[in-house]
């Protein structure tokens, strides 16, 4: 029986650093794209599949908006906002808080950065990757 891992002490890095104040992280979401073989001699005229190309989908991360934090808005690489506006792939890690600190290690683009300020919360800001390539550290 699984006891479960708390999420808390996750850890998203861009270039080796750790991105300031993440509050909540989700994805990557992995997909294969099938493609369909169905041809006029399939048995019982079911649909037939073989797997296409692999698509390490995109994370979305939301944190605390820091706006002098050199992580989020600084203007050199390693910063969110630099790694948009350059349009560069950039290196980024996930360290998950389990007891051996697993790490996956993805290529991505920063393809949005969106602070917000509503009036009765704090400062936030919503980040997307959109990750390229293979993953690594995702097959134990």
């Amino acid at each position: 029986m699984s006891d479960g891992i708390a999420a808390y002490g996750t850890i998203l890095a861009i270039e080796g650093s750790a991105i300031a104040e993440v509050n909540s992280l989700s994805g990557p979401g992995l997909s294969l794209d099938p493609i369909e073989i169905t041809h006029h001699e399939s048995p019982d005229a079911w649909k037939e599949f073989v797997g296409g190309l692999l698509d390490g989908g995109e994370i979305t991360a939301d944190l605390n908006f820091l706006p002098t934090e050199t992580t989020q808005v600084g203007d050199a690489a390693g910063s969110l906002l630099y790694a948009l506006t350059t349009r560069a792939v950039t290196n980024f890690t996930i360290t998950w808080p389990d007891t051996s600190s697993t790490e996956w290690a993805f290529a991505a683009l920063v393809t949005a950065f969106e602070p917000s300020a509503p009036v009765d919360d704090k400062l936030g800001a919503s980040v997307t990757l959109k990750l390229t390539g293979a993953p690594t550290g995702l097959l134990v």
